[in-house]
């Protein structure tokens, strides 16, 4: 049965990335807010984190993961300070219906701070060539979605999300009037994960954002599609099996519609179930590079509560930083 549901998801994958075939657009794609990661765990580790997401976070990565949750309810919220004063808010919540599976609903939103507008004039006395509109109000991003994953056996499990992403980018003044510049659509996420039972070793598999065009004007326009393989592995445990402190080792494969391959690089060490240490690297990035963060965790009341907290080194603009609360019981 394992081998039959692998088999289906390496299929259902080929043909979801067959049925683009066109994906030489580089930085063609729209919505690339998507893109985005927003949890400092991910983000610490080079967004090397299909196969290690686990819980209400996983939505954002891989869905398979939310099959991993061991508590009843989980529930994370994360916060992006990212380049250009752009801000992130996301979160999660997934509850464990035990042999049924978990679900959980996520949401995602962007402030995009303040832009002003300006058209374009055909005065000749106008050197400047545009009028200043002022600012641009209703401008900004978001995504929400509902999520599904089970354990179709203690090694194997595999999940989905279908969520609605939409962009407002305000209104055009133009000669005929004005124009709004919104632009909804359904999208989809899946994925799968598989742990091998050799020293902490698994993998995954993910593609996000598959949808159809988004017309703007007279263009076609794709969503960011992203199709991920990782593999991660407790290295402490391969050096001395039975330590309770792992070092996790984590790789990812990313194929886009928008950007040549990328791989990234991600190691955390958990010290006393307490304390994780966090570093990561993205190859092929114009701006990005390193990453560092820190997790601490405890249990308080019977709820586990854990912060996050990453550093993303970033060229040209100002680093990245992240925050995140995670509460599960």
């Amino acid at each position: 049965m394992k081998k039959i549901f692998i088999l289906i998801s390496l299929l259902l994958f080929n043909s979801l990335i067959s049925a683009q075939v066109d994906l030489n657009k580089t930085a063609q794609s729209t919505m690339n807010f998507l893109l985005v990661s927003t949890s400092p765990k991910a983000s610490a580790l080079g967004d090397a984190y299909t196969s290690l997401g686990i819980g209400s976070e996983a939505m954002f990565y891989n869905p398979a993961g939310l099959a991993g949750m061991q508590s009843t309810l989980d529930m994370n919220i994360n916060y992006t300070g990212w380049i250009a004063d752009i801000k992130y808010l996301s979160g999660g919540i997934s509850y464990n219906l035990n042999e049924i599976g978990v679900v959980g609903f996520n949401l995602l939103t962007v402030d995009y701070g303040v832009i002003n507008g300006t058209s374009l004039t055909g005065d000749i006395a106008n050197d400047l060539g545009y009028i200043d509109n002022g600012e641009v109000s209703n401008v900004g991003a978001y995504a929400f979605g509902l999520s599904y994953a089970r354990a179709v056996s203690k090694e194997f499990s595999i999940g989905g999300t279908i969520k609605f992403v939409g962009q407002n980018l305000g209104v055009s003044v133009l000669e005929a009037g004005s124009k709004e510049n919104n632009a909804t659509k359904l999208a989809f996420d899946a994925g799968v994960k598989y742990l091998t039972g050799f020293h902490g070793f698994m993998f995954g598999m993910s593609i996000r954002n598959f949808a159809t065009n988004i017309k703007r004007e007279i263009y076609d326009e794709q969503l960011p599609l992203i199709f991920s393989v990782g593999a991660a592995i407790n290295i402490m445990d391969v050096i001395n099996p039975g330590d309770e402190n792992p070092l996790l080792l984590a790789v990812d494969f990313n194929h886009q519609n928008n950007y040549s391959e990328r791989v990234n690089i991600g190691a955390e060490y958990r010290f006393m179930d307490f304390v994780s240490i966090r570093g990561g690297y993205q190859t092929n990035r114009d701006l990005a590079s390193w990453s560092a963060g820190l997790g601490l965790n405890q249990t308080v009341l019977d709820y586990n509560l854990e912060v996050n907290y990453s550093y993303s080194k970033f060229e040209i603009f100002d680093n990245v930083n992240r925050l995140s609360l995670i509460i599960s019981f």
